[in-house]
């Protein structure tokens, strides 16, 4: 079974979706459960998991709605404010319901560099693995230390990061800045990764698979097939790309993988961590 880790959708309002601004003309729309079957028919994928792309428990029900109507939604990483003093209950309501597989916050966007150390949230991360939930970890790379030490709080919690730490991608070297880290985080075998969201980090007009193959390989190098998991970011890459163009790149790119090493990236890493 082929599986999309991570993909949004939604009903567009501009108060609701600030972050999609006037500069994100592709984005300023719906997108609903019908038009992602046709893409994933076209791109040869199953399943996919929904990820949250607001803050508000509005989003889950949303999503587990999509999910419900669709059949082709096995997954939803929703919000919780973990920070709150009734975020376990909060949790047990939504872990109860089918499909609902973990969490996001996005930390990426928090102007406090502190914040993966706050003792409030720290209490709702642990209180995940009590409800069989994942926490997807969405921060960019200057945030890589902060979230060593915070997947270290939390040995026995299941952690995906969310598209490589969004590297600035450009031709030449990798940025060791983004790389030693990463690597350092790969070490903790309680942490995946998802190739995923890589398309709109480029920072070249144009992008090429041979562009992303670095940061691919590197990824592939410090996670290992068995921890890390594709996904589109669709409709978001569409900033950069259609949902076809960036499947057709990651099929060319791991091309080489064993028959093993491309089965656990195209869906049995996602089936395993997040139990669908």
């Amino acid at each position: 079974m082929r599986v999309d880790s991570h993909q949004h959708l939604w009903e567009f309002d501009p108060v609701q979706y600030a972050w999609i601004g006037d500069d994100m003309p592709e984005l300023r729309r719906s997108y609903l459960h019908e038009e992602l079957a046709a893409e994933l028919d076209a791109a040869g994928i199953d399943v996919t998991i929904a990820v949250q792309a607001r803050q508000s428990l509005a989003e889950n029900d949303f999503l587990l709605g999509q999910a419900a109507a669709s059949g082709r939604i096995r997954g939803v990483v929703g919000w919780v404010d973990l920070a709150a003093r009734d975020a376990d209950a909060v949790l047990g309501r939504y872990a109860a319901r089918p499909g609902f597989v973990g969490v996001r916050h996005v930390v990426q966007g928090e102007p406090d560099p502190d914040f993966l150390a706050r003792p409030a949230f720290n209490r709702g991360i642990g209180r995940l693995r009590a409800h069989g939930l994942v926490y997807d970890l969405l921060i960019i790379p200057p945030q890589l230390p902060a979230a060593i030490r915070f997947v270290d709080r939390h040995p026995d919690q299941p952690f995906v990061l969310d598209h490589l730490a969004k590297p600035a991608i450009v031709s030449g070297p990798v940025d060791p800045v983004w790389a030693a880290p990463l690597r350092e985080l790969a070490r903790r075998s309680h942490v995946c990764c998802k190739l995923s969201g890589v398309v709109t980090e480029v920072r070249h007009p144009a992008w090429t698979p041979a562009l992303l193959a670095p940061y691919v390989h590197l990824a592939m190098e410090a996670f290992g097939s068995s921890r890390l998991m594709f996904g589109s970011d669709w409709p978001v890459c569409r900033l950069r790309g259609e949902y076809g163009d960036w499947t057709r790149a990651a099929e060319q790119l791991t091309a080489g993988w064993s028959d093993d090493e491309r089965t656990a990236l195209w869906g049995g890493t996602a089936q395993r961590v997040y139990g669908i």
